[in-house]
């Protein structure tokens, strides 16, 4: 079931409500597991790694490498139809390489991004059209001569 404001994210939602707190100050925050210091993404109830039940949202540093991407030129949900043409991405963060993060990415020719390109977090507003309100959202871009 859809929530009402779909399709953007809802940032009161608990599991993740500190990925867009993080957001809202212009940091990309991960859950790290107190015990054993794995990162652990999507947030899970516990590590992933050690069962460690203790999680803390971390500040990351918002670099990583380009994984996957498609570049979306007839929108699926047509909440999404005033966005396109768009690319929707994975990214694998530098801190981690099991942490891959589905994001939108920026500031780029899809023509030109490649496997393992270095990228960066940048925090855009996410809004669509027919819905109101908008959110801080991280984004990924090429590094420039990166």
């Amino acid at each position: 079931m859809k929530h009402p404001g779909f399709p953007l994210p809802d940032t009161s939602w608990e599991p993740t409500r500190g990925f867009w707190e993080g957001a809202a100050a212009s940091e990309l925050r991960i859950p790290r597991c107190d015990a054993c210091g794995s990162l652990n993404w999507y947030p899970p109830p516990a590590c992933r790694h050690c069962g460690g039940e203790a999680l803390t949202w971390r500040a990351v540093s918002g670099r990583g490498q380009l994984f996957s991407w498609s570049h979306v030129t007839r929108a699926l949900f047509k909440e999404y139809a005033s966005k396109a043409p768009y690319i929707p991405g994975i990214v694998v963060l530098d801190e981690d390489p099991r942490v891959r993060l589905v994001t939108l990415l920026v500031d780029c020719n899809p023509e030109g991004l490649v496997v393992d390109e270095p990228v960066e977090c940048v925090f855009r507003p996410l809004s669509f059209s027919e819905i109101e309100g908008e959110v801080i959202a991280p984004m990924f871009r090429p590094i420039q001569g990166g």
